[in-house]
Formats: structure tokens, sequence, C-alpha cells
């Protein structure tokens, strides 16, 4: 464990959106702070996180929350989902002690959270400022379950009561529930973005610069049920996939190509797909939007299952980017090429939204730090 100045990052393992944009705020602190120590605390794999930091970086494995659970990528668990957050905040107090004895050898000078209600109770517990960034909050989500919050009562006040602890929050686009927070600032999208532009994209992975190119996104759960073969539009259209789509791309259609996972422990990045694509097809999220708002790449969607999210983004992507919505009987019957077409010939959003929230979150928590660090040289002065 390091003895320099910490800042430790607690961050949801529920997808890949949480860490992915940590990340980014991760390797901007990194740059400006070669001083400090910085500890990410998430569930999410090792290898996944790897490959895109650049910055000294302690990795402690284990769950910061439960999240939401989920059958596939538009399948969601109501019961489960209450059941699981119930069993971990049952265990909050015990969950808190060890993560402060875990932590005991740092010099932790703040904690940042996305957005376990855990990051805010350890950092009380040892006497720091908290952070949260997020563009929701759990018990906002949980909100939406009614019939299973029958059975867990103190479930959400419990979750409030954490987030209270927050010294601020930094409140993302497309956010519900930060009301909850006693100090919030709003700072632009936090987003991945690639080095390379869509022809140049393009070039690198061998793909036909004429033809329209959609990506397949539906994060770390995939989407087994869609059979590629189906797809009505690949007389005109390239398909790009990666193992979060499909097993293998040994039997798959002309026109259709397949990156492996392992073609990202190299110089390429999931935000070269994206910048590459005209379209991406997917179901809303905070991670694929705002990376898609950073490349200009329009959007088809299908709905998400039951989830508060899906509403709030829904009415609000419009305004941000070409989108447009797919039923999930076309997806997984493959009737594409109508809706395809139809996204293309709409008009580009009229005004491009912010994608440089990682330097705003960054020089927030640098003002934290030296705050703390201010206030504790004074006290130990006198």
């Amino acid at each position: 464990m390091p003895l320099r100045p910490a800042v430790v990052f607690y961050v949801s393992g529920h997808g890949f959106g949480h860490a992915s944009r940590e990340i980014e705020v991760i390797n901007t602190l990194g740059a400006a702070r070669p001083d400090l120590a910085i500890i990410l605390r998430t569930a999410v794999a090792s290898s996944l996180l790897t490959r895109t930091l650049r910055v000294p970086v302690i990795c402690l494995d284990g769950p910061c929350d439960t999240g939401v659970i989920q059958r596939d990528s538009v399948t969601h668990d109501d019961e489960a989902t209450v059941r699981e957050a119930v069993a971990f905040h049952q265990t909050l107090r015990e969950r808190t002690t060890a993560e402060v004895e875990r932590l005991a050898t740092c010099d932790v000078q703040a904690i940042v959270g996305d957005i376990p209600p855990l990051a805010f109770e350890v950092a009380a517990e040892i006497g720091v400022p908290s952070i949260a960034i997020g563009n929701f909050t759990w018990d906002w989500i949980y909100e939406w379950y009614p019939e299973a919050l029958r059975q867990a009562p103190h479930l959400l006040e419990d979750i409030r009561r954490s987030y209270r602890r927050a010294a601020r929050a930094l409140e993302l686009p497309l956010s519900g529930g930060f009301d909850v927070f006693p100090s919030v600032t709003a700072i632009p999208f936090i987003a991945r973005h690639s080095q390379w532009t869509r022809t140049d994209a393009r070039r690198r992975l061998g793909l036909d610069r004429a033809r329209p190119l959609a990506l397949l996104s539906f994060g770390g759960y995939g989407l087994p049920r869609l059979d590629i073969s189906l797809l009505d539009c690949l007389a005109d259209w390239t398909i790009l996939l990666t193992d979060r789509i499909t097993e293998g791309g040994a039997q798959l259609p002309e026109h259709v190509r397949f990156i492996s996972e392992e073609s990202f422990a190299g110089d390429l990045r999931y935000e070269d797909l994206v910048a590459a694509a005209d379209v991406v097809v997917t179901k809303p999220g905070y991670g694929i939007i705002s990376e898609c708002v950073a490349h200009d790449t329009a959007i088809l969607y299908t709905s998400r299952g039951h989830f508060r999210e899906y509403d709030l983004m829904v009415g609000q992507m419009p305004s941000l980017l070409r989108c447009r919505f797919i039923s999930q009987d076309d997806l997984f019957a493959g009737r594409w090429y109508a809706a395809l077409s139809a996204l293309m010939r709409q008009p580009s959003a009229p005004v491009r939204s912010g994608t440089d929230g990682a330097s705003h979150a960054a020089a927030a928590i640098q003002a934290v730090v030296d705050t703390y660090s201010a206030r504790a040289s004074r006290s130990s002065a006198d």
C-alpha cells in the first residue's frame, strides 16, 4: 500500500459504463497529479481496466454494490435486484469496517464514488471528504420497483442516508436522483475519445470506407438471442460485432466483421469502433450515448426492459444526437434496413454537447484534496 497521499475510487460493477468513465477521470487526475496514489475498488474485471488505464493504479477487487440483476442486456430481474440490494445493505456496517481496515495503511485524502453508497460510509468513517460522480443514484433506480420494495421498506432510506454523507456531487447529463446530495455541481459528459477520425478508424480496421457501418453494442451481458444471419441490411451495410455480441466469427455472413476481445490488447480501443461507425445499434445507456455524442455517431436503440433510466434517456437523446427506435421484435427478426435508412436521413443535433467532463471531475477532486491537505497541515501545526 502507498504511503503518499491517496485518492480511492469506489466504482459500481454494474455494466461497463461506470468503470469506463471513471478510468477517464483517473487518467486525467493521474496525469495532472502524479504525486497522488490512486486506488481503484471495483468488481469490474482487471483485464478490462488495464486496457485503458494510462497511469499507475492499485486495483482492489470486490463488489461495491449490487446494481441491477440482468438476464441479458435487455432483460432485468426486479425481485432479484431488490433482494440482492437488501442483502448487501444489511451488511453495510461490516463492509464499511472491512474497507476501513483495508485502507488503514494508506494516507487517504479523498474518496470518489460512482456511485456505491459504501464509498460515502467509508469516507465518513475515515474522516475524509467524499465526492459522488454519476448520472443516477441507486435509490432513484430502485424506486421503480414498488412491488419488490414492499419486502424492503427501509432500503431506499438506507441508501439515501449514505448519499447524504457525501461532501459534494458531480452530476453528469442524463441524470436522476441527485437531489439527495447536499451540494451538487453539473458537469459535461465524461466520454472516451478515439484518437482516430472516422476515415482513419475504418482504414486501420480494414473496413470498406464506402459502405455505411453499424456497430452492435450491448454491453457485457451481450445479446446471444440475436441471429445475425437474419439481417435484411447486409447488401448495403457492414455490421461490426465483438465478443460482447457473439462468441466467434467463423460462420458469420458476408459484410459482417468480427472484432475479438484479444484485439483490444494492442492499441485498439472500443471507442475506436464507435468512431468508425455511422450507427451504433444498442440499448440506451450512459456510456454508449456519451461516446456516440463525442464521435457524432447515430444511435438505433431498442427498449431495455423495466429500467427507470431508459425513459429519461429516450426523452433527452434527440437533443443530443441522431437517434431512432427499433422494436425488439424487429431487432431480433433482423428487420433493420428501414430503420437504418430513416436514421441516416435524419439531421444532426443542432448543438454538440460537451464531452470533457473528465477534466472537470479531476479538477474538482484536486480541489477537495488540496483543501483537505491544507486543513490537515493547519491542524498538525496547531
